[in-house]
C-alpha cells in the first residue's frame, strides 16, 4: 500500500533520475554504455549481413540466430540512446505517453529474446535427438510460426502494463528513480493500493522468463542424456560443441535475473544504484556479447569474419 499526504495528479512529464546517488558519475557511465551500443550494433548487423549473403547459412540454427540479432538490435535501440541522453545532455524529462511506450517496448524485446533462446534450445534438442529429421522438423513454416508465437506472447503479456499505469490517478512524485520507464519503478511512486500491479509483475516474470527457463533446462537435460549415451568420445565432443555457444548465451542472459530473484527471496536488499546497474545489464550485455560468442564459436561465422578482415587488410 502506497499512501500520500501530498499527492500530485497524473503528471504530463516524468523525470528520469538516471542512476540515483551516482549522478556525478553519469559521464563515466556513459563511456561503457556507448561502447556497448557500438559493439552491439556492429556485431549484430555483421551477423545479419553474413547470414543474408551466405546461402549455406540459410538453415534453422542460423535463421534463429538472425532472429536473435534483430531482437538484440531492437533492444539496444530503445534503451541506450535514451540513457546516453540522460548521461550526456541531462535530458531527463520524458512525457507520460513516451514513458508508457518505453514501458511496453523495452520488456517486450527482452521477453522476445527469452522466447528466441527457447526456440534455439528446441533447435539443439532436435539436432541431437533427431538429426536425420532435423530439416524436416524445423521447416521454414515452423520457424515462421515460432517467430509469430514469440511476438504474440510478448504483446499479450506486456500490453496490460501501460494500460494499468494509465489508470493510476495520483503519484507521490513525478521523479522516477530509474534510468528508463520501468513498470515497477513507476508503480512504486503511485498512490493507493498497488498489490494488483505487483501480482501482474510477478505473472509477467513467470509467464515469460520462468516458463522459458524451465523448458530450456528440460531441453538441455534431455540433450545431456542423449549425449552421454553416445559411445564415442569424439562424437560427444562434437555434440557438446554444437551446444556450447547457446549455453554461454543462456547463462549470460538469465544470470542477472536469477541473481535479482534470489537476492529478493533471501531478503538481501541491494543499494538502489546497484539494483539499477544490474537491471541495465539485462538489456545491455547480451546484445553485445551474443555476436561475439557466436562469431568466435561458430565455424561458419568465424570463417566469414576472418574473410572480411582479410579483404580489408588487402
Amino acid at each position: 500500500m502506497s499512501s500520500c499526504n501530498n499527492s500530485i495528479p497524473q503528471p504530463l512529464i516524468f523525470v528520469l533520475a538516471g542512476i540515483p546517488g551516482l549522478e556525478s558519475s553519469h559521464g563515466w557511465f556513459s563511456v561503457p554504455f556507448f561502447l556497448v551500443f557500438v559493439v552491439a550494433v556492429i556485431g549484430n548487423a555483421t551477423i545479419l549481413c553474413i547470414i543474408r549473403v551466405e546461402k549455406s547459412l540459410h538453415e534453422p540454427m542460423f535463421l534463429l540466430l538472425a532472429m536473435l540479432s534483430v531482437v538484440d538490435l531492437s533492444l539496444v535501440g530503445v534503451t541506450v540512446p535514451r540513457m546516453l541522453g540522460i548521461f550526456w545532455m541531462n535530458a531527463k524529462e520524458i512525457s507520460f505517453n513516451a514513458c508508457l511506450t518505453q514501458m511496453f517496448f523495452i520488456p517486450s524485446f527482452y521477453v522476445m529474446e527469452s522466447g528466441v533462446l527457447l526456440a534455439m534450445a528446441f533447435d539443439r534438442f532436435v539436432a541431437i535427438w533427431h538429426p536425420l529429421r532435423y530439416t524436416t522438423v524445423l521447416s521454414n513454416n515452423l520457424l515462421v510460426k515460432m517467430a509469430l508465437a514469440v511476438l504474440a506472447r510478448a504483446v499479450a503479456v506486456l500490453t496490460p502494463a501501460p494500460i494499468l499505469v494509465k489508470r493510476l490517478e495520483s503519484f507521490q512524485t513525478h521523479i522516477i528513480a530509474y534510468s528508463y520507464c520501468a513498470y515497477m519503478a513507476v508503480v512504486q511512486i503511485a498512490c493507493g493500493d498497488i498489490s494488483d500491479h505487483i501480482v501482474y509483475g510477478l505473472m509477467v516474470i513467470v509467464a515469460s522468463v520462468g516458463f522459458d527457463l524451465f523448458f530450456i533446462i528440460l531441453s538441455y537435460g534431455l540433450i545431456l542424456h542423449a549425449v552421454f549415451r553416445i559411445p564415442s568420445w569424439e562424437a560427444r565432443g562434437k555434440a557438446f560443441s554444437t551446444c556450447g555457444s547457446h549455453l554461454c548465451v543462456i547463462a549470460l542472459f538469465y544470470s542477472p535475473v536469477i541473481f535479482s530473484v534470489l537476492a529478493q527471496i533471501l531478503g538481501y536488499r541491494m543499494a538502489p544504484h546497484l539494483q539499477i546497474i544490474i537491471d541495465n545489464l539485462y538489456f545491455l550485455v547480451p546484445p553485445m556479447i551474443n555476436p561475439l560468442i557466436y562469431g568466435a564459436r561458430t565455424k561458419q561465422m568465424r570463417e566469414w569474419v576472418l574473410r572480411i578482415f582479410h579483404c580489408q587488410g588487402d
